[in-house]
């Protein structure tokens, strides 16, 4: 029998340099199958991947783990000037390969190949398993998109026949298409696989949900949509225990004050009778010192029981979730029925791409689809203005904002409320401060250089600052919004957009947030920008 692939965490500990804590004592057991991990933003999920992976060391515990490992990481990093096959690992073996057809039978060279013969027809398979069957073995990686960069890292990966496969946000970069070869690869897997994402539509592939919050692992069985389910009925319960504990506390302080109310009129009563001595001075020292020790009972007995009321209520109050996730409200930017937002005519992109004439009214809600390196971003800095076309015109009709892919609207070197005045310079520092609590930026955060942000604090920032500007945006234009928001802000995002007033020219490969955000028209930017039906 084969020995079981697993994962093992004990007592993991992981803290940043300047003393943040990430895990604390953690615990982890993952066996053959696919999990997905899910959590808020700064929960630590990629931090966990790369413990296991390696890539850092915990300062106390272990990670154990049975069977080989694949790491693909949240940003791929391929060196540009080296071919496809030693990307994919099997350029030694191919080399080898070939010197031996030549006729260079050498020791060293069959040792190379071993026992891997058919090692280019299995390097041909795995790039047209994910749909990269136009790229050679013999081209650099600088030939192919950012997209295609992350397939290749995956398809080395399988090539390599790992055990245990971690896959940290995988579609972030890819199109469609890509992802649609991705979700294949990941719903054929047979090994242990760790995926950590925040596309629905992958999570909806694995076996299993461990969620992490507040330092270890929540575990549901199912996809994410079961999750999802799970999750709901489970906070419905909670809310009704809280809400039960929440009347019970009220009653007992109620009761506590009624009994201080009735012992209070009773001492009244009780020096009443003493000051006027209509009994005996023995009868009523008696009758006094009883009233205090039933009173002082009646207290105690009140108190435990409003102790006990605020347990029950603390305790249930645990169970209910509040995540802290930001809170986008958009500015009132109502824009009539019909009114024409932007022009586009006989438009021509710097990198390729045309637009023959494209026109979107008030209050549509545009996706724009395509694949990876078709123009999409380069259209929307067009229209932006940070592009010049080559010819045509790309005409706002209202005060627009672009927040896009890149995230670099935002000057590192200044602090987070100074880059929010650079777009709204009417606002006070008191109104700056309020928004960027809203999304998550309390206090001193609000002082932190916009430099020293993870990806999706720099997305938050971002967003903070268009939504604060001045004017008002009746154009937004958002470029692969969703791809370093955890899920809970995603739909925190996706609440804000669908009572957004304005019009919306989103690009996007994530199907479901397109969904979900009441997508009126669709148009796919694929050398001309062209009309297509709903995804």
């Amino acid at each position: 029998m084969s020995t079981p692939t697993f994962v093992t965490c004990s007592q993991l500990v992981f803290h940043w340099p300047d003393g943040g804590i990430v895990l604390e004592d953690f615990d982890l057991a993952v066996g053959p199958g696919r999990t997905g991990l899910i959590g808020l933003n700064g929960s630590g999920k990629s931090t966990l991947l790369k413990l296991i992976a390696g890539e850092l060391a915990p300062a106390a515990g272990s990670v154990r783990i049975a069977g080989d490992i694949g790491y693909l990481p949240q940003t791929v990093v391929l060196d540009t000037g080296v071919r496809v096959d030693e990307a994919l690992g099997v350029a030694a073996a191919r080399r080898a390969l070939h010197a031996i057809e030549a006729g260079e039978a050498t020791e060293e060279n069959f040792a190379a190949v071993g026992d891997d013969w058919d090692v280019e027809e299995r390097a041909r398979a795995a790039l047209d398993s994910l749909g990269l069957e136009h790229i050679g073995l013999n081209r650099t990686v600088g030939e192919v998109s950012g997209g295609e960069s992350v397939l290749l890292h995956l398809a080395a990966l399988l090539l390599s026949r790992p055990q245990v496969l971690l896959l940290d946000e995988p579609t972030n970069n890819l199109d469609l298409e890509a992802r649609e070869r991705l979700y294949a690869a990941v719903a054929s897997w047979s090994g242990v696989m760790i995926v950590v994402s925040h596309d629905r539509e992958l999570l909806d592939l694995v076996d299993q949900i461990a969620d992490l919050r507040d330092g270890e692992v929540h575990w549901y069985g199912g996809n994410f949509t079961a999750y999802e389910e799970a999750l709901a009925t489970e906070q419905e319960a909670a809310e009704r225990m809280l809400r039960v504990a929440e009347a019970d506390l009220r009653r007992q302080k109620r009761e506590l004050a009624e009994a201080h109310d009735k012992l209070g009129k009773r001492k009244q009563y009780a020096d009443k009778m003493y000051a006027i001595k209509r009994e005996p001075r023995a009868v009523m020292k008696l009758r006094k010192r009883s009233a205090q020790v039933s009173a002082g009972k009646h207290r105690i007995m009140h108190e435990e029981k409003l102790r006990e009321a605020r347990e029950r209520y603390d305790e249930a109050e645990q169970f209910v979730r509040d995540d802290d996730v930001i809170r986008v409200d958009l500015p009132h930017t109502e824009v009539p029925s019909g009114r024409t937002v932007l022009t586009l005519r006989d438009l021509r992109l710097r990198h390729g791409g045309s637009v023959k004439g494209f026109d979107v009214y008030g209050p549509e809600r545009v996706a724009l689809t395509g694949r990876n390196g078709a123009g999409k971003s380069t259209l929307l800095r067009t229209i932006a203005g940070q592009l010049a076309p080559v010819a045509g015109e790309a005409t706002a009709h209202v005060p627009l904002r672009y927040l896009p892919q890149r995230l670099d609207v935002l000057d590192d070197a200044l602090t987070l409320a100074e880059n929010v005045a650079r777009f709204a310079p009417g606002a006070t520092n008191n109104q700056i401060r309020a928004r960027l609590a809203r999304f998550l930026f309390k206090g001193a955060r609000a002082e932190q250089p916009v430099g020293t942000l993870s990806g999706g604090e720099r997305f938050r920032a971002t967003l903070a600052a268009v939504m604060l500007a001045e004017p008002a945006p009746q154009l937004l234009m958002l470029d692969e919004p969703t791809n370093n928001l955890d899920i809970a802000s995603v739909r925190q995002l996706v609440d804000a957009l669908s009572a957004y007033e304005g019009a919306l020219v989103v690009a996007s490969h994530d199907t479901a947030f397109l969904r979900e955000i009441g997508i009126t028209r669709w148009v796919r930017l694929d050398g001309e920008l062209t009309a297509v039906e709903p995804l």
